[in-house]
């Protein structure tokens, strides 16, 4: 009897070392933030000790960073009845994944009352706090979009699953546009002509930035940082243009983002020289994960985007579906709540689906633009329009020797112009950086290279003018 006593005693006392040891390692690994290698742990000491507020704490942050905020919700809410010190925060952290901000938001507030009474700052609880109060205004303004298909591609191709059409432009990863350039970069957006681009390059604070260029004859020029406040964000990336030339699509994962990168547009302001302030594009398009790549095909009425919500390591969800003509809401008071929710975090594309004929049309497009072939492109030495049915591309398409002759002034304009032009938006960034003595001295050189554009572009409208009319008159 004794010694089974003393049997049952060692074999206790060795799972409670064992466990010891087991708790060490896991409070260890979830101290590093290597919090997937600690969960395991975590879950069968929850599992034998339910009633534990810390380890329902830990077990339920490491499934939050590791991106199951589902199951993490009612181990926090397990330690915030125990008050465990900082349950509220991942908490409210947890219910703002979760698309429930209102419950967030109340949790903040509760968690900011607590630290203030410590004295506590409450800096970073007061930016989550104004984040999911963010996100509860656009959960109240999702757009009713129609999603047509979506698929799961690798990270690393995501790009060879776009389908548009060439009038669109084209699409790049920067290391296959600028294969030798010894930088790094993200996406790169060509428009349909050729003649610009719009990139994301690398820049010497360790963040991206989107940069244009200009086809210059036969060479780009240097690129610049686009103006405005496109690049103020910490890292501004996927850049994409309407064909307008003014509207810009792009994703940053700044402050004003849910949650790593989100999507945002704006357009040029011809007036200011700059970009209007931008706009995050709301919900279902963006998502506390990154979300990215947002494309208009205004040819074949359909948008692309990327996204990464609910996807494993390297994998991404390419969503197609029917621009609006308009942004359309739908109706937040008088929808069910977790109805609304569904929609927003993109859960079944399915429910979308409420004009069948629209669907399949839609689809009928996809395919098409799926199995078309690459268009060959005849290379053109310039293009200049006669009128509304005729453009040119060589010097032997003229039939006015007149015109002909014409053109090469106004080649030589326009290619005087673009330098002049391209000197000037250098100037023009220059003084952007100057300081005031610098700025004072530069100002009259910017004025005159102003007037000398506008002149010369005076004088290449009318030697195009000039150069139409001869030519109309020979094919009369």
């Amino acid at each position: 009897m004794n010694k089974k006593y003393i049997l049952f005693f060692l074999f206790g006392l060795l799972s409670i070392t064992i466990s010891a040891q087991s708790l060490a390692e896991a409070k260890a690994l979830y101290e590093k933030g290597e919090y997937e290698e600690a969960k395991p742990a975590f879950k069968k000491l929850v599992k034998t000790q339910p009633g534990n507020g810390n380890y329902n704490l830990w077990y339920g942050v490491c499934c939050l960073e590791t991106g199951e905020p589902a199951e993490a919700l009612k181990h926090l809410e397990s330690a915030v009845k125990r008050r465990v010190p900082s349950g509220q925060l991942y908490l409210a952290r947890a219910y703002n994944d979760l698309y429930r901000f209102e419950e967030a938001i109340e949790t903040y507030e509760t968690y900011i009352s607590d630290l203030r009474k410590r004295k506590r700052s409450t800096e970073e609880a007061e930016q989550l706090l104004e984040k999911s109060k963010s996100n509860l205004r656009m959960l109240k303004g999702v757009e009713e979009v129609c999603f047509i298909d979506s698929f799961v591609v690798d990270k690393e191709k995501f790009l060879d699953a776009y389908k548009i059409s060439p009038e669109s432009g084209k699409l790049f990863m920067y290391d296959t546009y600028f294969n030798d350039s010894g930088k790094e970069g993200g996406t790169v957006y060509e428009t349909e002509l050729g003649n610009k681009l719009y990139y994301s390059e690398m820049q010497p604070d360790s963040t991206l930035s989107i940069l244009s260029r200009n086809k210059l004859l036969d060479k780009w020029s240097d690129g610049s940082l686009l103006p405005g406040s496109i690049n103020e964000a910490m890292n501004a990336d996927y850049p994409y243009v309407l064909t307008d030339g003014i509207t810009i699509y792009y994703a940053s994962d700044g402050p004003g983002s849910m949650g790593g990168y989100d999507i945002f547009v704006t357009r040029y302001n011809t007036n200011t020289d700059s970009y209007l302030m931008p706009e995050n594009v709301g919900m279902p398009f963006n998502s506390p994960y990154n979300d990215y790549m947002y494309v208009i095909d205004e040819f074949n009425d359909l948008g692309w985007f990327a996204s990464d919500r609910y996807q494993p390591e390297g994998k991404v969800c390419i969503y197609v579906f029917i621009p609006n003509s308009s942004k359309q809401v739908y109706n937040y008071e008088g929808m069910d709540p977790d109805k609304m929710i569904s929609l927003a975090q993109l859960h079944s594309i399915k429910d979308t689906w409420t004009d069948t004929d629209a669907v399949e049309a839609a689809r009928e497009r996809l395919r098409t633009a799926a199995n078309a072939k690459p268009r060959t492109t005849k290379k053109h030495d310039f293009q200049f329009i006669i009128d509304d049915h005729s453009t040119y591309y060589q010097l032997d398409d003229f039939r006015s020797p007149q015109a002909k002759a014409l053109y090469g002034k106004y080649n030589q304009l326009e290619q005087s112009y673009k330098q002049l032009q391209e000197k000037l938006e250098d100037m023009r960034s220059e003084y952007s950086r100057a300081n005031k003595q610098e700025k004072d001295k530069m100002s009259a050189a910017i004025l005159d290279l102003e007037q000398r554009v506008r002149q010369l572009s005076t004088e290449m409208e009318q030697t195009a003018i000039q150069v139409r009319n001869l030519e109309k008159q020979a094919t009369k």
